[in-house]
């Protein structure tokens, strides 16, 4: 089998009888990642799937991060980079990689995040007992500066149309989306909450997302994180329903005061409480 892979220029799964799913399309959006892009991209050489490609277009980095990724291409051509000529916005950055890919699905890692090695195998594996065209996961959070996990986001079950136009809580580095059957979709062109923008798009056109309790990815907390920085996040929240839902002014201030906001609080309130009495130990059992 080994032999057969070569010929036809692909590598082997380490699991000789694992099902091939066809090509996964990983899309990331990196600009001065340069302290973690590394180990971003070595998480998914790591996959014990791998049917991959890894599609990631820089916008327009000012430290050594496209060198970096560059090094790794030059070693794996699975590994594709895309340089933009200007900072643009991680939306276009994405949406230059989907655009350029060829995958049966798209699944996303943010620059600074990192997968667990069995991630992509679990999701398509569940993917098809679901019947399903999005999936998600839980995820861990480890520190910005060492690594070391503190704490858990256990996902929601499932995510219909309407849950997911009230609460934006599904970790984007876990999200993977099947191209064949809803297209290859791509990211409103918003600076901000086009992520979020985009799954309401990905479950409109495909149905029920289903997520894995498990958490399969490491969610890297930053203190400098655009997703952190709540309140500056609002005017985008009203663009989402705005351009996205065709909300009018009124009806979109409403829904996000009195649905989405609610919801959020109730969210962050469940982790803290879910991670109130874990242990470094039963995380790292996880």
């Amino acid at each position: 089998m080994f032999y057969i892979c070569i010929l036809f220029g692909r590598r082997c799964s380490v699991h000789a009888n694992m099902k091939d799913f066809g090509l996964v399309s990983i899309v990331t959006a990196s600009y001065n990642s340069a302290g973690f892009i590394a180990e971003t991209i070595e998480s998914i050489i790591a996959q014990t799937y791998t049917n991959w490609e890894l599609l990631i277009c820089d916008d327009f980095s000012t430290d050594n991060t496209v060198q970096i990724i560059q090094d790794y291409a030059e070693k794996d051509s699975r590994i594709r980079l895309f340089v933009l000529s200007k900072n643009s916005g991680a939306g276009v950055s994405r949406n230059k990689a989907i655009s350029e890919s060829k995958g049966n699905y798209i699944a996303f890692c943010d620059s600074d995040d990192r997968w667990k090695p069995y991630k992509l195998e679990k999701q398509l594996e569940y993917m098809e007992e679901k019947k399903c065209q999005v999936c998600y996961s839980s995820y861990l959070l480890c520190k910005e500066e060492n690594n070391s996990l503190c704490g858990v986001v256990f996902c929601a079950p499932k995510y219909t149309y309407r849950n997911i136009c009230h609460n934006g809580s599904i970790g984007f580095s876990t999200c993977i989306y099947k191209t064949t059957n809803i297209g290859r979709i791509l990211l409103p062109s918003m600076r901000k909450r086009q992520d979020w923008a985009l799954k309401i798009l990905l479950i409109k056109n495909g149905g029920t997302a289903y997520g894995i309790r498990e958490p399969l990815v490491y969610y890297r907390v930053r203190s400098n994180s655009l997703s952190r920085k709540k309140l500056t996040l609002i005017k985008y929240n009203i663009q989402v329903y705005r351009e996205i839902l065709n909300y009018g002014w009124l009806h979109a201030w409403l829904v996000f005061l009195f649905c989405f906001t609610p919801r959020q609080i109730v969210h962050n309130w469940k982790v803290r409480l879910e991670n109130l009495f874990l242990s470094r130990k039963k995380l790292a059992k996880l």
